[in-house]
């Protein structure tokens, strides 16, 4: 069964122009990797996507965000899993990023659990940095932001 995930594009507006908000994913299997995403998580059906991406962002950064929300479309993750997303303005300062936690087991198949902040840090990036560091597939949302702020 296919999963679903719904997640926020945060971005701001500079002198230089547009930077988005990523966040880099925690414990031992992501820690040397500089792999990033767009905050979001999987909801189950009955949940409404846009309310379950605010539900996510909330979770993954510790701030909720308001705004006019802007639809970015569905993509197919290599993996299979679909992300709906939305874009909305706004500002928050990485310093301040306060996650929720996760159990994993960790190492693999070893049976020991260990408990992990979902993320380990955020920060804001330009589109063109943004698109070499994100997650494949999610430059797709980059893309539709850069064409709905022209």
């Amino acid at each position: 069964m296919t999963k679903h995930s719904a997640g926020i594009l945060l971005f701001r507006r500079t002198q230089y122009g547009p930077e988005v908000f990523l966040i880099h994913h925690g414990g031992p299997f992501w820690a040397k990797k500089d792999a990033w995403s767009i905050p979001k998580g999987e909801y189950e059906r009955d949940e409404e996507p846009l309310a379950a991406a605010r539900r996510e962002f909330q979770e993954e950064t510790g701030a909720s965000v308001d705004g006019h929300f802007i639809p970015l479309d569905v993509i197919r993750q290599p993996g299979g899993k679909e992300v709906i997303a939305w874009a909305v303005e706004g500002d928050f300062d990485p310093a301040t990023l306060v996650s929720n936690t996760c159990l994993i087991e960790w190492p693999p198949r070893t049976g020991r659990m260990i408990e992990i902040p979902e993320v380990d840090r955020g920060a804001w990036f330009p589109i063109a940095i943004a698109e070499k560091k994100i997650f494949r597939g999610q430059e797709f949302f980059l893309d539709r932001l850069l064409s709905a702020l022209r």
